[in-house]
């Protein structure tokens, strides 16, 4: 099969496992039968697929890894008198650390909504179907929603890191302009770092890279949840040898010039 004929292999075996999807057009160029592709998988629920799928699927995104470029977290450069720490802006799907961190919802199966730009659509749809198949596998084991301020771990397949961390940060609603979040929601963001840099220790995991938790969807202020971030991370690498660099992976502007703020890095770039 050429990419084309492989694409559209794809489109059509999700499209076939719902009934409510058979009067769907398949769009006749590339861009947007791709992004069908993605539209597909965000609303796919955990079932069987053929191997012929996951072969093809496992091809389309290498490949579209290989095109944005993977870079190695091991080879970042530290922050100056923080020889643990690190701050990169860009794609978390092009980082090859031993485990990035998604900021999940209590379903832990990633988001639903077709072509979301948050980091749980963007990290489940880079890494592939597989991710939400083993996070519904660990849900039904669980029985129950993740807690805010958990983690779980799983595989990271098409990323070039290992391991995914999913974690479930506070969501602070109905925040006036200026006012701060409450000490249990401080505490339950606080409580993220810990747990994904606890089950990382014990994986003896070396490089983790964190996103930027609750401050997207969640409106969790920025300022605030990056110098949670930091304090937090700082006492428990403080404590523990087994991590050798942590990174703050920022996207956009505002979250890099907190984190430069806070890492006393105002004049420097260290993207």
């Amino acid at each position: 099969m050429t990419a084309k004929t492989e694409l559209l292999y794809l489109i059509r075996t999700l499209l076939q496992q719902e009934p409510a999807y058979q009067g769907i057009l398949i769009p006749g160029d590339d861009d947007r039968q791709r992004r069908l592709f993605r539209d597909l998988m965000n609303l796919w629920q955990p079932g069987p697929l053929p191997e012929e799928f996951w072969r093809l699927q496992d091809r389309l995104l290498q490949e579209e890894l290989a095109q944005r470029g993977i870079v190695e977290a091991a080879a970042l450069p530290v922050v100056p008198g923080r020889p643990r720490l690190a701050l990169w802006q860009g794609d978390i799907t092009r980082l090859a650390a031993d485990a990035v961190v998604n900021a999940a919802n209590s379903r832990l199966l990633g988001c639903f909504v077709p072509g979301h730009l948050c980091i749980d659509n963007v990290i489940h749809s880079a890494a592939g179907l597989q991710l939400r198949r083993e996070c519904a596998e660990l849900m039904a084991a669980q029985g129950f929603p993740e807690p805010t301020g958990g983690a779980k771990i799983t595989k990271g397949y098409n990323l070039p890191a290992k391991y995914v961390l999913h974690t479930v940060g506070p969501v602070v609603e109905n925040l006036p302009p200026g006012g701060k979040p409450s000490a249990g929601d401080c505490a339950s963001l606080a409580s993220c770092y810990c747990s994904c840099l606890g089950l990382a220790a014990e994986r003896e995991l070396e490089t983790v890279a964190f996103c930027c938790i609750s401050t997207g969807v969640f409106h969790f202020p920025r300022e605030t949840a990056g110098a949670i971030a930091l304090e937090t991370v700082e006492d428990f690498l403080a404590g523990n040898s087994r991590i050798k660099k942590v990174i703050f992976n920022v996207f956009l502007d505002e979250d890099k010039r907190v984190y430069q703020k806070l890492l006393g890095l105002a004049q420097a770039d260290p993207s």
